[in-house]
């Protein structure tokens, strides 16, 4: 198995404040790497340093054995994204909005219909993106960032504010991808979530790296914080001793 994403102490400042500082992983083949952290740890900047969007001021990243920073066309062309901001076209229709990649990715129209099949939205095909819920916006996002068979998917949040059973479904696809041999790079709140879905993860705080391994060694780590606190109430009947 070989190593799809690498950083070595990656660090980046955006006007003198430190944004992200010596940041080190590996992502290998067919893994799901999940990357935790609250609003403003960095994990959106990190994505775009490893998708050749910012380039870092210290250390370096490879994406397919590529430095990031001199990424071609061709190298874009491996990789799916899916941001918080969705990048949809609201006017447009559900099936234009995959025709208007499909021509910038260079990929056949006649997959469009099996991607929206397999995403539950062929039936809304004509429909605006405007008039679609949030649950059906994800699925286009992610529907739009397989179009050109990536073999890195970066996915900020895919299933934020989503129903259960619209999470279960992108896990579902999540799944499928992983076993097709891509590699995806997870971003989410959720450490169920992540403990499900991924082989390695790492938690960022305030642009660091505090822990990063197995979900089940780090959820094992942290078990003996579980606490269960109890209080008992005397009742008392008044007048009685």
């Amino acid at each position: 198995m070989s190593c799809a994403i690498m950083a070595k102490n990656l660090s980046l400042r955006f006007s003198g404040k430190q944004v992200l500082e010596n940041i080190s992983f590996e992502i290998q083949e067919g893994e799901i790497f999940g990357l935790l952290g609250p609003s403003g740890a960095g994990k959106t900047t990190l994505i775009k340093l490893l998708t050749g969007q910012l380039k870092q001021n210290d250390g370096y990243a490879r994406l397919l054995g590529k430095d990031t920073r001199d990424l071609s066309p061709m190298e874009h062309r491996q990789i799916g994204i899916m941001m918080d901001n969705l990048g949809l076209y609201e006017r447009l229709s559900v099936y234009d909005n995959l025709s208007f990649y499909a021509d910038i990715y260079r990929t056949p129209h006649n997959k469009i219909a099996d991607i929206l099949s397999g995403m539950g939205l062929y039936e809304a095909r004509r429909r605006s993106v405007s008039k679609l819920s949030k649950g059906m916006k994800n699925r286009l996002s992610l529907a739009r960032a397989l179009m050109n068979n990536a073999k890195i998917l970066f996915l900020d949040e895919p299933t934020a504010g989503l129903d259960p059973a619209t999470a279960k479904e992108i896990h579902e696809i999540l799944a499928e991808q992983k076993k097709q041999g891509t590699s995806i790079f997870l971003t989410t709140h959720n450490m169920p979530e992540a403990e499900k879905l991924c082989d390695h993860i790492a938690i960022l705080s305030e642009g660091n790296i505090i822990e990063y391994g197995k979900p089940e060694d780090i959820c094992q780590k942290y078990h003996h914080l579980n606490k269960l606190e109890l209080v008992f109430l005397q009742l008392t009947e008044r007048g009685l001793d």
